[in-house]
């Protein structure tokens, strides 16, 4: 079986994505995190998957700030449709809870400067039950998101078989393209199949897909963050080469704003998100949330570094026995991001090193910026020993240039 799989794989190189989406990592919201599959419109319903729930979200990136950042997609998940498909066997969106349609929530959406996107799953059903996606259904599911103006599409891999997800996700790329409508495509198939090869094929991936998830689904969580990071530094000799303009790892929502991240794991889950070139999927409630996690979701330097448009994937480079680890973002104009991270759980610690030792050696001197209190360090030569203070659970984020004349260096424009 496994053979077939690789094989098929293989002649199904012939398609490919060609819709020039996604250069850098896409920014937004999605629902799942938060939401989860709540239909319960009745008792609860200002938080259940409806119409209205997308709408307030919606405004709130358009009126809050978060649209002008970047923050411009609005992703519905699981549990939108209803539970069968119409007479002509077309997906429907559930009637109680989406009566204006899909097609509806996208003008809305649309008319504040947004897109849409929109959750199906390769398989005979959804992850939650919902009418699924099987092979013969990929150019009628294209075609109808498509005719409602959808931006993208997340195709999960419940319910598949190995065969359905090497026919089925290359076919939905080749069924997508031939719409016309430019809708960028986020595949689950690594995830299903160990996200590593043999059984995973990254150069096709990165031919049909502006994404993809590798891994398990993030939890709210630090334990959950912890396993996401260990297995992207494990595997990053695979996952870092294939990332870049228009088709990105993508190891899950960011947390930030909800219950179980401290202040210090949430600045750190955004340090590290964007240090692997991550997308920035917010899953939180933008109608309640604390400034304190605006300010960290919202970082002007933080943002730019992620959207940095060489697209290269940051790697870990040092971890060492006082379980400080540190990783490094190569950045264009001959810049970088430094994320000094602790995985300790006692007290701030003095970590002591050069950026000599982390193989910054091309210049004469450098200057950084803190990405998070934006103080700035000038005059640092590859030789100069410096202390940086980690919290707890915590980051330090440097943005570094070289100075090659201190005398006339300028702080990049934000």
């Amino acid at each position: 079986m496994k053979l077939t799989v690789i094989l098929l794989a293989l002649v199904l190189q012939v398609f490919s994505l060609e819709n020039g989406l996604m250069r850098t990592p896409p920014m937004g919201w999605l629902a799942w995190e938060r939401y989860r599959c709540n239909i319960n419109c009745e008792e609860d319903p200002d938080n259940c998957i409806n119409e209205r729930l997308f709408m307030d979200m919606a405004d709130r990136l358009a009126n809050d700030g978060w649209r002008d950042l970047g923050y411009n997609y609005i992703n519905i998940d699981d549990c939108w449709m209803a539970p069968n498909r119409d007479e002509d066997g077309r997906l429907m969106a559930d009637p109680k809870r989406f009566p204006s349609g899909i097609k509806a929530l996208a003008d809305y959406v649309h008319s504040l400067g947004l897109k849409l996107g929109i959750y199906e799953d390769m398989g005979n059903k959804t992850c939650m039950g919902y009418p699924g996606t099987t092979v013969d259904d990929v150019v009628l599911d294209a075609e109808t998101f498509a005719s409602w103006e959808v931006d993208m599409l997340k195709l999960d891999g419940c319910y598949s078989s190995a065969i359905d997800r090497a026919q089925g996700y290359p076919g939905m790329a080749d069924a997508l393209n031939a719409t016309g409508r430019p809708i960028a495509y986020s595949c689950s198939w690594p995830a299903y199949d160990g996200g590593l090869p043999p059984l995973v094929n990254y150069t096709l991936l990165t031919e049909i897909c502006n994404l993809w998830r590798n891994y398990d689904d993030i939890e709210d969580s630090w334990q959950s963050v912890l396993s996401i990071v260990d297995w992207y530094t494990k595997n990053q000799d695979i996952l870092q080469p294939v990332a870049g303009p228009g088709h990105w790892n993508d190891p899950d929502m960011l947390l930030i704003g909800n219950f179980g991240l401290s202040f210090e794991q949430a600045k750190a889950q955004m340090a590290l998100w964007t240090i692997l070139a991550a997308p920035l999927f917010m899953s939180t409630d933008l109608r309640t949330i604390s400034p304190q996690n605006v300010d960290i979701l919202q970082n002007k330097l933080m943002i730019k570094i992620n959207q940095d448009p060489l697209g290269i994937q940051g790697r870990r480079v040092l971890k060492t026995k006082h379980e400080i680890e540190v990783f490094v973002r190569p950045l264009s104009n001959n810049t970088s991001a430094i994320v000094f991270f602790s995985r300790r759980t006692d007290m701030p610690y003095r970590y002591k090193t050069t950026l000599g030792s982390l193989n910054f050696t091309d210049s004469a001197s450098y200057e950084v910026q803190d990405v998070y209190t934006g103080n700035i360090i000038s005059g640092l030569t590859p030789d100069t020993r410096f202390t940086v203070i980690i919290n707890p659970s915590g980051v330090v984020m440097w943005y570094l240039y070289p100075i090659p004349d201190l005398a006339e260096k300028q702080l990049p424009e934000l």
